[in-house]
């Protein structure tokens, strides 16, 4: 049950095969290691496309390691070469010259298949050792040897060097070590828990106590020196709780060389371990408190028998009811079964007839069986206590038993039961559905909201929590639905629900709506509907909402990139348009400037015509400086004119000041 390191080995047949190179890249890429000995590797990579190939693998596979390999096949291209494998039957086939990958495919899957088969391996050692143990402890009167054996096969199985099984004392101060591993002739030797902090601990808890490195761990105070001097490095202590007092402690002790730590499965199994000694144990104590008391059981067998005889009366009523239903007697053995209970537990009245109702039914949990018969017998009743049996066929069976006393108590005891084996693997099936149905509804990045027919909220998925503001505790504690939309809103839904013009009769189709948040903010949302309807009836209604706010602030981002492109074309326009109107407007602006000074220079100032020259000199300078300014427009930029009209404001516009 040691677990050892997780790193496989691969080795390559035959060794000097051109596959060695692309095997180490492949191995590496999953975790996996190359190796020269077959003796350390799970996985052989057989290269058949070399001669040597066949008696490599030949000579691999006639020794001991070879046949518990696991092998993946190299061949060469062609359906011949794959008649080769008929014979060899390897977990892997693949073609030489493949991709890297590939061969790291196939290794992983052969790697992982190893792991698994492993662990299947060690569970059902793990299995058989705690069968063997649960029927000795059921069989064998010899406790003491039985205890000894105990401890040493948990300590062979576990690789460690010492198991022990401590008894407490009633004052708790002090133990004896009636079993252990490496002392099969010690019994009964005293210790002081002070020198024992993990048993004292586990005592005092109640709970397993693993220490790893004892040496230094602070639970081991005052006892590391001594701790260290016998070499220990892990150590584990488990309770043995006998009618919820810890009675006893199981204890381990490894070595560095044996181990560094107990895995969380070995820990598991030990508790098991544990709980069934301790089962044991108390057992052997009743089996002490009765001895010597041969007449008091003979007498409470004889009046069981005579109230099992005084109910012959309902033999028939017992004969054809469907549950099976057996008269114990104050030992817990069987004085009558019915036909039922016959079928049930696949045994005659007969061969059932005194044998112990442990050995009838051969429960997996022994004590909770002996639990209902021992409430049965202070006079308590016990119903629909589950419990899985062994039949003699080999079937496991799921029975729920019932149990009372017969008189006081004291004499008989009625139990019946009835198989659920179906039953109760259906309601795990549905179980496991509903767990898998509401991790995937929570999972839903939509809000997701159910509600009865009265408007309460049956369902709030986490998305629902992110939408609106609520937790889902909040919401499914009475509130109700309407509270999620604004006033009538609700109403209205469910008005087209019931309508066949939005979708059909008990569907809405996809349509925007706004919910209400917790802060009272509206959140818009597309949200689609349905009823859920049981034999024709509404028994509720559930809403998918889709959060709009990221959409809608996107599609605002993009109206805002749209509107400034539009300006920018705009103004890309208006900018080609003043250059063109610029340049066909300076041509002839320049001659008539020109021929406006030249004609200045002809006449004197005197003459009446040289004020009109001047004028038109003038305005043609003011008609070039308005053209300049349209040569240089950059922007669009406007101003008032007449009424509600604009122009284009030219100052603004041919500037180049933000």
């Amino acid at each position: 049950m040691s677990h050892h390191d997780s790193t496989l080995g691969v080795v390559l047949v035959p060794a000097a095969s051109a596959a060695r190179e692309p095997l180490v890249r492949a191995a590496a890429r999953v975790g996996l290691c190359v190796v020269e000995a077959p003796e350390r590797a799970t996985i052989g990579l057989v290269d058949l496309t070399v001669p040597e190939g066949r008696a490599a693998l030949s000579a691999l596979l006639a020794t001991p390691v070879g046949e518990k390999l696991s092998l993946v096949a190299l061949v060469a291209p062609g359906e011949a070469a794959f008649a080769v494998l008929e014979s060899l039957r390897p977990a892997e086939v693949m073609t030489a010259g493949a991709e890297p990958y590939e061969l790291a495919y196939r290794l992983r899957r052969v790697a992982e298949r190893h792991l698994e088969q492993q662990e299947q391996q060690r569970r059902q050692e793990d299995l058989t050792l705690l069968l063997e143990l649960t029927a000795d402890y059921a069989e064998s009167l010899d406790v003491e040897g039985l205890l000894h054996d105990v401890t040493r096969r948990l300590a062979d199985r576990l690789g460690i060097g010492r198991a022990a099984l401590v008894m407490l004392d009633h004052d708790g101060e002090a133990a004896r070590v009636v079993a252990a591993s490496d002392a099969p002739g010690q019994a009964d030797v005293r210790i002081e828990l002070e020198r024992y902090p993990e048993v004292r601990e586990a005592a005092r808890t109640g709970l397993p106590v693993i220490v790893e490195d004892a040496s230094h761990h602070p639970l081991l105070e005052g006892v590391q020196s001594e701790v260290a001097a016998r070499g220990i490095h892990t150590l584990a202590a488990l309770p043995l709780q006998i009618r919820g007092e810890v009675r006893g402690v199981l204890l381990l002790r490894a070595s560095g060389g044996d181990r560094r730590t107990f895995a969380p499965d070995e820990i598991e199994f030990l508790k098991t371990v544990a709980h069934a000694t301790a089962v044991a144990l108390r057992n052997a104590s009743l089996l002490q408190s009765v001895r010597g008391q041969t007449e008091r059981e003979m007498s409470a067998r004889i009046a069981a028998e005579a109230k099992a005889a005084s109910l012959e009366t309902y033999h028939l009523f017992f004969a054809n009811v469907r549950e099976g239903v057996a008269i114990l007697d104050d030992r817990a053995c069987v004085l009558s079964l019915n036909p039922a209970g016959e079928n049930v537990l696949e045994t005659s009245s007969e061969s059932a007839y005194g044998r112990h109702l442990v050995d009838v039914t051969q429960p997996l949990d022994e004590s909770v069986l002996m639990e209902l018969v021992t409430a049965a017998r202070r006079g308590e009743s016990r119903s629909d206590v589950d419990l899985m049996v062994r039949t003699p066929k080999g079937r496991r069976l799921t029975l729920s038993f019932s149990a009372a006393p017969l008189e006081d108590g004291r004499r008989a005891i009625i139990l019946s039961f009835r198989d659920v084996t179906q039953a109760r693997l259906l309601a795990d099936e549905l179980s496991h559905t509903k767990d898998f149905l509401e991790r995937l509804i929570d999972s839903s990045v939509d809000a997701i909201v159910a509600s009865d027919m009265q408007g309460r909220i049956i369902l709030f998925n986490k998305g629902a929590e992110a939408l609106c503001g609520y937790t889902a505790q909040q919401a499914l504690s009475g509130m109700h639905v309407s509270q999620l939309y604004p006033e009538g809103v609700s109403q209205r839904i469910m008005s087209q629900l019931r309508s066949p013009d939005y979708g059909g009769r008990g569907r809405l189709s996809v349509c925007r709506q706004d919910i209400v948040h917790r802060t009272g903010q509206l959140v818009p949302v597309n949200m689609t509907a349905s009823i859920v309807y049981e034999g024709g009836r509404e028994v509720a209604s559930v809403g998918i909402f889709t959060d709009l706010r990221d959409r809608m602030e996107l599609e605002r981002k993009l109206s805002d990139v749209e509107t400034r492109l539009e300006e920018s074309e705009k103004n890309a326009v208006i900018v080609a348009l003043a250059g063109t109107a610029a340049h066909e407007l300076n041509q002839p602006l320049t001659s008539v400037m020109g021929y406006a000074e030249l004609l200045k220079r002809r006449l004197k100032e005197e003459d009446t015509s040289y004020k009109p020259v001047d004028i038109i000199y003038r305005e043609a300078e003011r008609m070039a400086e308005i053209v300049r300014k349209i040569g240089r427009i950059t922007r669009y930029e406007t101003k008032a004119y007449m009424g509600s009209q604009q122009i284009l404001d030219l100052d603004k516009a041919s500037s180049h000041d933000e």
